[in-house]
């Protein structure tokens, strides 16, 4: 035998594979960007509108900002009213990178709706009327179990009406916020129907429970960014300014919520200002403009969907 190869046969095996070994650990090691084939100083940013499907002007307004503006990605809350209008437009649009904004609470008083699955079987998640709870409180006693049997019946009927979703996220943040349980029931649904999950590496440090029930599997995103409702209108345009211009590496997710001030959304929100009809016009105006677009280019920053999150991840 060749002196060579005897010599080779008598190596460990843990040093013949020791290449791929090192070549396995640095993938593990790189982040999300750079897995999407990016710098690991990329700027990569989700323009995300929520609540598609809560009223004919939030459905308006984000069908022209995701034609028209720079916004590329948006989740849909399946038990609202007017859910069958934009459902129709993401079975005509399958190209639209639409997710679904899974929907636990109804919390406006005047206009209210109510869950998808049999009331009967989920009692811990309706009030008195059969609408889902206003909020939360600490007397509220939600059951991971009747959680989950809502959340997939909202994922089967989007499914049933023609929607592809390319990933899941939360309605007023509920299956991040309330607790390692619902967050395990969230992540088991996504999971059973093969579809990221929204959590971002910000939350970790307020609430443990989440890096510790996520799979290396799971996406995770780096940053996000809301606007707090303390930020006063005239300061609205100051505030994204400035998130753009100290965005960080990584993937970040700006939250935005669309519509259009007219009479139809005044009147579902007129109880309060915060995520009111002022405010989501207030969002669609910057979005939409060009002095967006301008920082976009200014900045470096790449626009970037949970569709290729998903594929490029699957590579």
């Amino acid at each position: 035998m060749n002196r060579k190869i005897f010599s080779l046969l008598l190596l460990p095996p843990l040093l013949l594979v020791g290449g791929a070994l090192r070549d396995s650990a640095q993938t593990n090691n790189k982040s999300l960007a750079e897995k999407l084939g990016f710098s690991p100083d990329a700027k990569l940013l989700i323009v995300h509108a929520d609540d598609v499907g809560m009223t004919h002007s939030v459905n308006a307004a984000t069908i022209a900002a995701l034609e028209n503006g720079f916004v590329n990605s948006a989740s849909i809350m399946v038990p609202c009213p007017w859910f069958p209008e934009i459902a129709g437009y993401a079975k005509s649009h399958p190209q639209t990178d639409f997710g679904l904004h899974l929907t636990l609470t109804s919390e406006r008083i005047y206009y209210r709706w109510g869950p998808v699955a049999s009331k009967d079987k989920i009692p811990s998640l309706v009030d008195e009327n059969g609408y889902f709870h206003h909020d939360w409180t600490a007397a509220t006693r939600i059951d991971p179990k009747e959680a989950e049997l809502e959340l997939r019946a909202q994922i089967d009927r989007a499914y049933a009406m023609g929607i592809r979703p390319t990933h899941l996220d939360s309605h007023q943040y509920r299956l991040i916020d309330n607790g390692k349980e619902l967050f395990q029931e969230f992540l088991r649904v996504a999971h059973d129907y093969k579809l990221p999950a929204f959590v971002a590496r910000d939350w970790f440090a307020e609430r443990p429970y989440l890096e510790s029930a996520l799979s290396p599997a799971d996406i995770v995103l780096d940053h996000t960014v809301t606007i707090d409702p303390n930020v006063p209108p005239e300061k609205w345009s100051e505030f994204y300014k400035k998130a753009l211009k100290n965005l960080q590496p990584g993937i970040t997710e700006f939250v935005i919520h669309l519509a259009y001030a007219d009479e139809e959304m005044k009147a579902a929100t007129r109880e309060r200002d915060t995520w009111g009809a002022a405010w989501r016009q207030r969002d669609f105006a910057f979005f939409t403009s060009s002095e967006f677009r301008q920082l976009l280019r200014e900045q470096n920053i790449r626009l970037i969907t949970w569709r290729e999150l998903a594929r490029g991840v699957d590579r």
